[in-house]
């Protein structure tokens, strides 16, 4: 009995040193909770700033143009917030866990969720230069699901269903005008706050 005990600690060790070579497991769910409630602050401001009292699903085409100052800046401090705490947090779990938070897999890591972000983000760019300004909330929400899907290998394996559900978020947004900012809310809102609380359930707490 003792031996089988101690051959299947053996394994355990074994598969989380393997685990711990390819995935970035220092990824916090309380980080995720946090830029999910980040991410709800700026959408409600937005709103607050720009359409209310109209409804949050009616958008304002005439003024698209003028709003898309006040949307970027808002998105970019909540981007820089999720960043900074999510750095802060993994760098703490990995202190916990003693490993280091800057290695191979978290390179690795990074260059799988920068090739859509960056495409992503100079198609918005051109999206904003051309008007399209109602696709700018879908745009981001595929291509950050793509990139949560390319990031996969690196990453817990139940990042894939938050990936589709971006994905097929964003997809269903853009053939809904008026939809951008509550869509957007919800995926990087709502879903991240549900998805962080799982993954601290399983793994943090």
């Amino acid at each position: 009995m003792k031996q089988n005990q101690a051959f299947e600690k053996d394994i355990e060790s074994i598969r989380y040193m393997m685990e711990r070579s390819v995935k970035f497991l220092s990824l916090s769910g309380l980080s995720g909770i946090l830029s999910g409630i980040y991410a709800l602050v700026g959408a409600t401001l937005a709103y607050a700033l720009l359409q209310y009292p109209q409804p949050p699903w009616q958008y304002q085409y005439e003024s698209g143009q003028n709003s898309m100052p006040v949307l970027i800046t808002i998105s970019l401090i909540v981007l820089l917030a999720s960043l900074i705490t999510g750095y802060v947090m993994a760098t703490r779990k990995a202190a916990r866990m003693g490993d280091k938070i800057w290695n191979t897999t978290t390179k690795r890591l990074i260059v799988n969720l920068a090739i859509p972000l960056v495409t992503g983000g100079i198609f918005i760019i051109a999206l904003l230069l051309e008007g399209f300004y109602g696709l700018v909330a879908p745009a981001s929400l595929i291509f950050y699901g793509l990139a949560l899907m390319n990031a996969r290998p690196n990453l817990f394996d139940e990042i894939q269903y938050l990936g589709y559900s971006e994905i097929a978020l964003g997809i269903i947004s853009s053939f809904i005008p008026g939809f951008g900012l509550l869509a957007w809310a919800i995926g990087f809102g709502v879903l991240h706050v549900v998805y962080g609380s799982l993954m601290y359930k399983k793994y943090d707490a």
